[in-house]
């Protein structure tokens, strides 16, 4: 199922960007963890749209309503499901969509793969809006990371072309103002991680993480360490050497970015993610009427973001948690 990932901590996502609700369901968190649904509440905040400039003005509260899976304020063993209600939708703004696709988006090869089936509201199931649900599992799983000395941060390291971060806001709304948008990269680092989780080849901690983190609408790209630049780089520069202090081995740089082989070698975890520009733009864009079979012309109208990148981290983070404590779930290092 490819709403479904996880091998320990099992975790669905449901629902479409114009149903009634979208939610998830996590599956084998260990029994007794208390969850603080406040900063719950507050890490999903981050992913909730009008923070930011660009930002859709669709507003939804994203509340989180529990309905099972905890107990007196823990887990309880049982599955872990929370559902978040659609109420600020406006559907009629995708009625000409269902004919004449969007460039960029997934709405033409939906069409072919459910054969004209699929919910164009919004995007539907591979819409943006489902990120939040995924916040709130990230929410719960970082939680429990932090209990274990594992702590996942985020943040922006490009906007287009800019690396200056007091320019990104400058850089989305002038993408805005010209009926376009614009995409970026996310820097993530995770400390705390023993040496040791993964395994090599098709089971490592890149195989997993990146196939997550794919997951998120508007992912095209994802690195770990020093990424395609080790291409351009040679082995005395790229290696990172091993040294002891106090008993404990480390390396002196981390080209490598915590995982060798499939398996963290207990430095920080260091990934990038590549984040593109909304397709969802007001710019003129050539398309194909697929009723009459002919070109078309489509300017996007509605509400959309100019860039998601900034609600994206969040959701970057949360994904991390939710795969890394599924390795820590793993022999010798489950609770």
């Amino acid at each position: 199922m490819s709403s479904v990932f996880g091998k320990n901590i099992i975790c669905s996502i449901f629902g479409q960007s114009h149903s009634a609700g979208i939610g998830v369901v996590v599956d084998g968190l260990p029994a007794g963890e208390a969850i603080d649904l406040e900063r719950v509440a507050a890490f999903m905040d981050r992913r909730r749209p009008g923070r930011n400039p660009g930002d859709t003005p669709r507003r939804e509260s994203d509340a989180a309503r529990v309905l099972s899976g905890l107990a007196e304020g823990k887990t309880c063993g049982a599955p872990l499901c929370a559902v978040i209600e659609n109420s600020d939708t406006r559907s009629g703004d995708y009625e000409k969509l269902r004919d004449i696709p969007r460039p960029g988006h997934a709405d033409y090869p939906l069409r072919v793969k459910h054969g004209g089936h699929n919910d164009i509201r919004g995007g539907g199931h591979a819409s943006g809006r489902l990120t939040a649900p995924l916040c709130f599992a990230g929410a719960v799983c970082l939680q429990l990371l932090e209990r274990r000395g594992v702590s996942i941060k985020a943040e922006i390291q490009q906007i287009g072309g800019v690396f200056d971060s007091e320019a990104f806001d400058a850089v989305i709304l002038e993408a805005r103002e010209r009926g376009d948008s614009v995409g970026g990269v996310i820097a993530c680092r995770a400390e705390g991680l023993p040496a040791g989780l993964g395994a090599p080849m098709f089971d490592g901690v890149e195989n997993r993480l990146a196939a997550a983190l794919f997951g998120i609408p508007a992912v095209r790209g994802v690195e770990f360490g020093a990424g395609f630049a080790a291409a351009g780089m040679r082995g005395s520069g790229h290696n990172d050497a091993y040294r002891l202090e106090g008993g404990t081995i480390y390396t002196g740089t981390n080209h490598h970015g915590g995982v060798l082989g499939g398996v963290t070698t207990g430095m920080p975890l260091v990934f990038r993610v590549a984040i593109k520009p909304t397709p969802s733009i007001a710019r003129q864009q050539q398309s194909v009427d697929l009723k009459r079979m002919e070109p078309a012309a489509l300017s996007i109208g509605g509400r959309h973001d100019a860039c998601i990148v900034p609600r994206a981290i969040p959701v970057t983070e949360a994904v991390a948690a939710i795969v890394l404590l599924d390795f820590m779930q793993e022999k010798p290092y489950g609770f």
